[in-house]
């Protein structure tokens, strides 16, 4: 295991992995205290090499690890990459091409949802994993080999763990399947955070006009201050403080002194003039422009049979084809597909729709039946 810390040994180890078919990568990093996740450590192995590189080495420079993660002739291989990737993105704006995540292949293989590697080195490998080190301060330095070799575990075990996974998925004939989940994962759409659409993750109580109008400016604007600062959302203004200013419309820095869940003396901040800036942009919003906010509706009268019968159909399908349940629909899938024939969710695309969508619409719709046959469910067609 090399441990790299200068850029020229990073240049020559990356020139080495660039003639390997697929290389192995992972990443540790803290984001507890900042917006943006802190780069510490980055694993990668190859056919024969295996390395940790220190991103924060004085002087490194990632660029041959960048233009590796480019490099078309390579497959880039993680387990669950999504938070992997979004450092990649912010970093450089660019993802790595062309890529596999064994966690996406593990359900489409059958091995249940969300399926953590340590499941996955204990199921395929028949290994177990030294956990002890996994709440480590990957920004301290120096690290022990007890932290480097749990490090380097998490890309050495994903070698044979890939090679066993991408035999399975061309054998089950399940490429377009990967493909399909991968486009996902490598959209830059993925990893943008957008100011403008912050208020969508929070839990909104009103769907009064103004209300939600200024609720999507100052949240925006506290998402502007978090990226500005580096520092998470709720270090800049809590989710309640932002329900308060909605609901109260501050006029002038007095407004905000009074309200509570901000600091002392906020309103007469730099940052107080910018949030007041932003409730007057939600006031003087054209009501007509706000979209209505989307809450969880009540399952609608008489669809609860048809979607347990969706639940049966979904299990039988899921065991057929080997593949978790929850990578073809979710309860609110069958629920939205239940009351509309042309919802606008997974199941009723793709090849989640060859083999679950299409049953499900023709079971809503009288033309097959669900019976047990041998103790198992088998789908029958149904004459008039």
């Amino acid at each position: 295991m090399q441990i790299i810390t200068e850029t020229h040994e990073l240049a020559r180890l990356t020139e080495v992995l660039a003639s390997d078919r697929f290389v192995t990568v992972d990443t540790e990093f803290i984001r507890d205290t900042t917006y943006w996740p802190k780069l510490c450590l980055i694993q990668i192995a190859g056919a024969d090499q295996e390395a940790i590189i220190d991103p924060l080495a004085d002087g490194i420079d990632l660029a041959p690890f960048y233009e590796l993660m480019a490099n078309e002739a390579v497959i880039k291989v993680f387990h669950a990459a999504r938070q992997d990737l979004e450092i990649f993105f912010h970093d450089v704006g660019q993802l790595p091409t062309p890529m596999f995540d064994t966690q996406v292949a593990a359900m489409v293989c059958g091995f249940g949802d969300q399926v953590g590697y340590e499941t996955l080195v204990r199921k395929v490998l028949d290994q177990g994993l030294d956990k002890s080190s996994r709440f480590t301060d990957w920004s301290r330095r120096p690290l022990s080999n007890k932290q480097l070799n749990y490090a380097i575990g998490d890309v050495t075990h994903l070698r044979p763990i890939y090679e066993y996974l991408e035999k399975r998925i061309k054998g089950d004939d399940r490429h377009h399947w990967m493909e399909e989940e991968i486009a996902i994962l490598a959209a830059p759409t993925t990893y943008q955070l957008e100011p403008k659409d912050a208020w969508k993750r929070l839990k909104i109580r009103s769907n009064n006009k103004q209300h939600v109008a200024i609720l999507m400016q100052v949240a925006a604007w506290r998402e502007r201050e978090a990226q500005k600062r580096n520092v998470p959302r709720n270090r800049v203004v809590k989710d309640d403080a932002l329900m308060e200013i909605a609901a109260h419309a501050p006029k002038g820095p007095d407004d905000i002194n009074n309200l509570r869940g901000l600091p002392n003396g906020f309103g007469r901040s730099s940052a107080g003039k910018s949030l007041l800036e932003a409730v007057k942009l939600g006031v003087d919003t054209d009501p007509s422009t706000v979209p209505k906010v989307k809450r969880n509706q009540p399952t609608a009268n008489g669809i609860g049979p048809l979607v347990e019968l969706f639940k049966v159909l979904l299990k039988a399908n899921s065991e057929k084809h080997q593949v978790a349940p929850r990578m073809i629909a979710t309860v609110a899938d069958l629920e939205r597909i239940a009351s509309d024939d042309e919802a606008d969710v997974a199941a009723l695309k793709g090849w989640r729709r060859e083999i679950f969508g299409e049953e499900a619409l023709s079971l809503k719709n009288g033309d097959i039946g669900l019976a047990i046959r041998k103790k198992k469910v088998v789908v029958l067609p149904l004459k008039d």
